[in-house]
């Protein structure tokens, strides 16, 4: 089966969008090519080996196999090359094998791979830790901390909080998701998947209300009011120690807050003497057109979590802030075997320098014109598209169901399930998201092209339309 794939063009509405200074040289032809069943044989094959050795817990959202990757796209075992809408979660920010990442890399392996910075350190940590107090919100200086992953940067901000106020407690927000260790697990906001059968959980967690406009309909004052009005009752602020902050929620469906309710918390945290934590472990890197979220709603958080996009596909994450609140830490009250490797350092390094070098803050900013202006086009002709948000390289759709965007804005999960299943039939990977199973959300790298967002944008509007008529209130009359 071969899919005849010529890219479409961008719907006649879509704003223009500045293209690159420079066209990049890819290994990989950037177009979808279906060439086989999904999964083919060769992805079917190794599904059942994997089925043999591999824990159930460990899911796939598409069990395709892949062999190689470059740019915005994905090639499995079977030839079969899929425009990737994921990037990892989130992870390849850049683009996948991003060639300076990988001379990097290489490099650095051929001189050492591994010596145990808290044992005999080396530049590199260092490097990237200077990078980090440049590009972090604030302008005061700055210290890091460099471990693995999102999960264990969040643990050591709050760890590195708790140290610093001498206090207990820890305060979230509904909808967030902070990770699978147990403190992460009691800071999501939703149990199933991540907690079910797992506790007992990590306790003097609090799940205060956050700000959704699209269903609150709350000003950024006022929601924070809400919110700041919970933690006075529910904890406390002398029992506080932090509060943790994604600035666009990722897993809890790009939620992204009303003007003034991040600033109007982080003054009230600052006057109760509470650490204020931002965790742009999703959002960070350059994604939203800024090196981080945060600049973009006025919030300078007193520490950044910071993972995924930074080291270009490699494990490496870090907890960055004012250097009073790192430093409260004895020494070797921080640290760990693999934090802040060598060769992940390296590529960290690199994708500082592709950012800058390649001026990939205007590439976020470009893909979110062409995709809100595509994802518009949709909304105005299917009614289940409630709600379009997000920003730069991180846009999502909320659906409803029929008749409901205007009233109740009843969530419509199922067809999310249908248009993501379509759309990795016609080699578009998407991903899902939201508490309530009815978002998907556009996370691409920056690598993601106007052509390949109008040919994705066009396998969706086959999608939505394959869904059933009375389901899906067909079109817009």
């Amino acid at each position: 089966m071969t899919e005849t794939l010529t890219p479409t063009s961008a719907p006649s509405d879509t704003a223009p969008s500045t293209a690159p200074a420079a066209e990049p040289v890819y290994t990989i032809p950037q177009e979808r090519r279906i060439v086989t069943a999904i999964p083919g044989p060769r992805s079917e094959e190794l599904h059942q080996r994997r089925l043999a050795v591999v824990s159930a817990g460990v899911s796939s959202t598409l069990p395709v196999y892949i062999k190689k990757a470059n740019g915005a796209i994905l090639v499995d075992v079977d030839d079969n090359q899929f425009i990737d809408l994921g990037a990892g979660i989130g992870v390849t920010t850049i683009g996948h094998t991003d060639s300076t990442v990988v001379e990097a890399a290489a490099g650095q392996v051929k001189e050492f791979i591994h010596t145990l910075f808290t044992i005999t350190p080396y530049e590199e940590y260092v490097r990237v830790a200077e990078l980090l107090a440049t590009h972090t919100p604030g302008s005061w200086p700055k210290k890091s901390v460099l471990i693995n992953s999102g999960a264990e940067a969040v643990e050591n901000g709050v760890k590195i909080a708790r140290k610093f106020t001498g206090r207990r407690a820890v305060a979230v927000l509904d909808h967030a998701y902070h990770g699978r260790t147990n403190l992460t697990m009691a800071m999501n906001y939703k149990a199933a998947p991540y907690a079910t059968g797992y506790g007992p959980l990590a306790g003097d967690v609090y799940h205060a209300p956050s700000s959704y406009p699209y269903h609150d309909g709350l000003s950024g004052g006022d929601a924070a009011r809400r919110t700041i009005s919970y933690l006075e009752k529910a904890v406390g602020a002398s029992d506080l120690a932090c509060l943790v902050v994604e600035p666009i929620q990722g897993e809890g469906g790009f939620m992204v807050p009303a003007d003034g309710f991040l600033p109007a918390l982080q003054e009230w945290c600052t006057v109760n003497g509470v650490v204020m934590i931002a965790d742009e472990i999703q959002s960070g890197m350059a994604r939203t057109g800024a090196y981080y979220a945060s600049e973009h709603f006025g919030w300078t958080p007193d520490l950044v979590l910071t993972a995924k996009g930074i080291a270009g596909g490699l494990p490496l994450a870090a907890v960055t802030g004012r250097a009073e609140i790192m430093d409260a830490s004895q020494p070797g009250g921080l640290g760990g075997t693999f934090g802040g490797n060598p060769v992940a350092c390296a590529a960290a390094i690199a994708v500082f320098e592709s950012i800058e070098q390649n001026d990939l803050l205007a590439q976020g900013a470009r893909i979110e014109r062409a995709l809100v202006a595509g994802l518009s086009a949709l909304k105005q002709k299917y009614d289940i598209i409630g709600d379009i948000r997000g920003r730069g390289a991180m846009i999502a759709i909320e659906l409803v169901q029929p008749g409901t965007g205007d009233t109740t804005k009843e969530p419509y999960a199922a067809a999310v399930s249908s248009i993501a299943a379509y759309a990795a039939q016609h080699g578009v990977l998407l991903l899902t998201a939201g508490t309530y199973g009815n978002v998907l959300r556009f996370l691409p790298s920056l690598a993601l092209s106007d052509a390949l967002i109008a040919d994705a944008l066009s396998v969706i509007d086959d999608a939505i339309a394959e869904l059933p008529a009375p389901e899906r209130n067909a079109e817009k009359r």
